[in-house]
């Protein structure tokens, strides 16, 4: 597919099969920049390629499209700042033996009368080569960020940057129509406040047109909206601050709006630690989000952290790669990198796995990810394993979890290092599961601790578990009578108690 010239002489070059598919689970240094209109990021991605892992992620605030909407040229600041930044992430790029960098360039760049002027000093100078994509490659990118996070994503995702907004519609794996528009929060200065509404209006019934309302959900792309969400979560009193996941309401969503509108920014600002740049596009941002609600009426907007950066590492991806689960991608790779016994966690769920039958796969998922992952906090102090198990889960960068999930896996592992949770700091928490859920979080760690004194070449030529109506009962061979001594005992009726049943011992 070749590239297209637009009016200001740019070349504007889709990705298509460029890259160079990287096999199932490769372990490779991946560096993207983002050149947007309001920030430039470097992101070099590390290790388990299906589930990101971000070894080095620098962001510099240079504002290159600031003003561009009135002026047609690019930031004057913003060109000397982002130079910087460019020759700085060169810099590093080649310090960690990653090149070429893999670089891109939207709204600003595109649409800039010395865009190709900036393009050029940078290829000259540092030795980056600016790829200059328009506006359906970008959104296409970004969706591929949200598959990448979300492997069954369906809906519609909305990028938001300074200059623009794209819109594409992600489906079974795939990313479907695409447009792009001038909605961005810098584009938006210009338009007179007295016509502001009105014109949001006419440019998102365009939208409609192309891209059709019939999406349930819409996926947030971009730091304004992720700034919106954070603040959602100040207003509601979310326990939790991972925006990864977060969903909203469009009733919560459009209470919010109204909230900010009442406050000053400023002290919003300090409240939860958003950039005064940012900051400054929010109301902006939340007046197009809230317009976009009445026109699109979604049933749930959810926040991606994940976008053109992670569609860049997507696009790197086999089509087998982008297969894998990325949860179970990044515990195998957590596992291998911290485990004191890498490759048992696969052992230790088929030694547990009769304690939980019928499990649907949902769930199925976050016991193996559990089990993947029980022994990696090994080094931490005694003291603290359970809460730093709790903490490193529910923060964590992990893929396609949800806040709900990402809790009962954290429970599962306290409750792998801790019996009780009785006055944890964590408690909060625990309020976005329901008692259902939070008992099963405690038996999978118990049994997960329990299991753990198995932790030799196959637990199964120790031991086994047969689950019998109000009956658990285990099997020990020669070698499992030798390592069943009283501290696994006491951990099997733990366990019998929290599944309430009897245990047996063979």
């Amino acid at each position: 597919m070749n590239g297209v010239r637009t009016t200001t002489g740019q070349t504007i070059e889709p990705f298509g099969n460029t890259f160079r598919k990287l096999p199932k689970r490769a372990l490779k240094r991946i560096g993207v920049v983002d050149v947007g209109s309001n920030s430039i990021r470097l992101v070099v991605f590390d290790g388990a390629a299906r589930s990101p892992a971000y070894f080095y992620n620098e962001k510099v605030m240079a504002g290159l499209g600031q003003d561009m909407a009135r002026t047609g040229r690019l930031n004057p600041k913003g060109i000397e700042r982002g130079f910087s930044a460019l020759a700085r992430f060169a810099a590093l790029a080649r310090s960690m033996d990653i090149e070429p960098l893999t670089c891109v360039a939207t709204a600003a760049m595109r649409e800039a009368e010395d865009g190709p002027a900036f393009q050029a000093r940078v290829e000259k100078e540092t030795g980056l080569k600016l790829h200059i994509i328009d506006g359906e490659e970008e959104a296409r990118l970004s969706a591929q960020g949200v598959l990448l996070g979300w492997p069954d994503a369906r809906g519609l995702v909305c990028d938001i940057g300074g200059n623009s907004m794209e819109l594409a519609e992600v489906a079974n794996g795939k990313v479907g129509r695409r447009v792009s528009s001038q909605l961005g929060p810098f584009r938006l200065q210009q338009v007179p406040p007295e016509g502001l509404r009105t014109h949001v209006a006419t440019v998102l019934d365009r939208l409609a047109e192309q891209v059709g309302t019939d999406h349930e959900r819409i996926y947030l792309v971009g730091g304004s909206w992720r700034a919106l969400a954070r603040l959602d979560m100040e207003r509601t009193g979310y326990p939790m601050t991972v925006l990864h996941e977060y969903r909203m309401t469009p009733q919560s969503l459009s209470d919010t709006i109204g909230w900010i509108e009442r406050h000053d920014l400023g002290s919003l600002r300090s409240k939860v630690g958003i950039s005064a740049s940012r900051i400054e596009l929010v109301p902006l941002a939340a007046k197009v989000l809230s317009q976009m609600i009445e026109v699109f009426r979604p049933k749930e907007l959810a926040v991606s952290s994940y976008g053109i950066r992670e569609g860049l590492l997507y696009e790197h991806m086999s089509d087998t790669l982008r297969r894998r689960d990325p949860l179970l991608e990044a515990a195998r790779f957590t596992e291998k990198q911290m485990a004191r016994l890498p490759g048992f966690g696969k052992k230790l769920f088929q030694f547990l796995a009769p304690l939980f039958p019928d499990m649907p796969p949902e769930r199925e998922r976050l016991v193996r990810a559990a089990c993947l992952l029980h022994d990696t906090a090994w080094r931490a102090h005694p003291d603290y394993r359970a809460e730093a198990c709790f903490d490193n889960v529910t923060r964590a960068n992990m893929a396609a979890l949800s806040h709900p999930e990402r809790v009962f896996l954290g429970l599962a592992l306290l409750h792998r290092y801790k019996n009780s949770r009785a006055e944890s700091h964590m408690a909060p928490l625990f309020a976005l599961l329901d008692e259902a859920q939070i008992r099963d979080a405690e038996i999978l760690g118990k049994a997960m601790r329990f299991g753990a004194m198995f932790a030799i070449d196959d637990p199964s030529d120790a031991a086994s578990l047969r689950l019998r109506d109000d009956t658990l009962e285990l099997r020990l061979t020669a070698t499992g009578r030798r390592l069943m001594g009283e501290v696994a005992e006491s951990r099997f009726l733990s366990l019998c108690k929290s599944m309430g049943v009897q245990g047996v011992t063979r």
